[in-house]
């Protein structure tokens, strides 16, 4: 009997801010090949067979989740994309998908991961061998620590047992000296990564949370009256500090939470000056310590600049010291009680069937590069307040408005008039590229009404 998965993917990721935004959080960032997601969903399959790997999300990411299963080769089931109405922390959403798998396959043993984490696939072989402590305890696993670290909770083992040791004590993310001094102690950093056995989780559930195990119990209850009823709190919290029913793990592998760009940065390649570059062409002087991140084929230079965050997007800019790099949150915290969208939004926004990215706006125009899918089609919709010029920069689209259908190739174009049916698919085997002009006294993004769609949006 193969482990079942659950992988958490509802973060926001806001200290990876500009890359990371509220609609393209950091689990689908991808500063190599594949994400930090298609990265957990791979080590996943360590455990378990694509049908039994769950994730539980929200609405939004909905489509980052199945798009980017599919890049890697997986068909994900919609079935095992579990959508939280809103967010509950850590210990409902474990709930939700402990609950859907138990009635799914009854008794079974459950691995349960961040998405966005950094983890040796070798570590994989250590996990799948502590199943065989399930069938008596709440398994977590820990890190052993590589320094005094105040951004990780941890663990202190307790009894030895014959994989791992029973915990004696959970400690919240401490101070500087508190911090040495569990290390000292040989406490381990808390991954958040378990496995669980469906029939202890539940028994223990009902003992410390009774609250939460009768609102998934209710009959007759959808997922988000469910929601509705039951509390905000972690799994760390809600049962794993209260059970004495828990063992630890320890796992010697290469690890991180990648909660800042001092994360990232301590993970990443160093160049002969000891900086960490991405997606640039770094060129700097007397300068050391520092992450770079800004836009292809764009030349970077520091100069007598040491121990720095310099994240360049195409809408936003970050310099700061690394030391401080925790604080990025609060930036987004402002830009949000300013209702900016940039806190929200990159310029490149990923839909179901693509992607566009915004080269230029005001109140009463909008213009985009659109990216459709070979294969894939927007929903057949209509907007009030604005009409729309396509033209086409590359590929062959399909187009519908009102009742007439036609093709458009390279440097043909069509206008769609407000108030207009409308659709457009990419029936080729290479991406579509469309210019779209958009002119009205209204330009937002919900200024749209469905009428079909082939992802369920309607």
């Amino acid at each position: 009997m193969t482990i079942k998965s659950i992988i958490l993917a509802g973060g926001s990721g806001t200290r990876l801010w500009p890359l990371s935004r509220e609609q393209n959080p950091k689990q689908f960032l991808k500063l190599e090949k594949t994400s930090f997601f298609q990265n957990t969903v791979l080590r996943c399959l360590k455990l378990s067979d694509p049908s039994e790997i769950f994730v539980v999300t929200n609405v939004n990411q909905k489509f980052f989740v199945s798009g980017q299963m599919e890049e890697i080769g997986i068909d994900a089931s919609q079935e095992n994309i579990l959508i939280e109405p809103q967010g509950k922390n850590t210990l409902p959403a474990i709930c939700f998908g402990m609950n859907e798998i138990k009635k799914k396959y009854g008794k079974c043993s459950v691995g349960i991961f961040p998405s966005d984490h950094i983890l040796d696939m070798a570590a994989m072989e250590q996990i799948k061998n502590a199943e065989k402590l399930c069938s008596q305890f709440l398994v977590t696993f820990g890190i052993t620590p590589v320094s005094p670290h105040t951004g990780y909770g941890y663990i202190k083992p307790g009894k030895n047992l014959e994989i791992g040791s029973k915990v004696l004590e959970f400690r919240e993310k401490p101070g500087l000296e508190a911090a040495k001094k569990f290390v000292q102690e040989k406490c381990l950093w808390n991954s958040g990564m378990f496995m669980f056995d469906t029939g202890v989780f539940f028994r223990e559930l009902k003992t410390h949370a009774p609250d939460i195990l009768a609102a998934f119990k209710q009959k007759g209850k959808n997922i988000e009256q469910i929601y509705d009823k039951i509390p905000s709190i972690s799994i760390d919290y809600g049962i794993m500090e209260k059970s004495d029913k828990v063992a630890v793990v320890r796992l010697e592998h290469k690890w991180s939470d990648l909660g800042d760009f001092d994360s990232i940065f301590q993970e990443a390649g160093k160049n002969e000056q000891g900086n960490a570059s991405y997606n640039c062409d770094e060129v700097s002087l007397n300068s050391s310590g520092n992450l770079i991140y800004s836009r292809k084929d764009k030349i970077v230079s520091l100069i007598d600049i040491n121990d720095m965050v310099v994240v360049d997007t195409t809408d936003a800019l970050l310099v700061c010291p690394r030391k401080s790099c925790q604080k990025v949150k609060e930036i987004v915290t402002s830009l949000k009680n300013q209702n900016n969208q940039k806190a929200l939004f990159h310029l490149t926004v990923y839909r179901p069937w693509g992607s566009y990215t915004i080269m230029d706006d005001s109140e009463r125009h909008k213009i985009k590069n659109i990216t459709v899918t070979p294969g894939k089609k927007l929903s057949l919709q209509l907007h009030n307040h604005r009409s729309e010029h396509w033209v086409v920069v590359k590929g062959m689209a399909w187009i519908r408005i009102d009742d007439k259908e036609f093709y458009l190739r390279q440097g043909e174009s069509t206008f769609i008039k407000a108030g207009i049916k409308h659709r457009l698919s990419n029936p080729g085997t290479i991406p579509l590229e469309i210019i779209e002009v958009q002119l009205g006294d209204y330009v937002g993004e919900d200024d749209i009404e469905r009428f079909e769609d082939d992802f369920g949006r309607i």
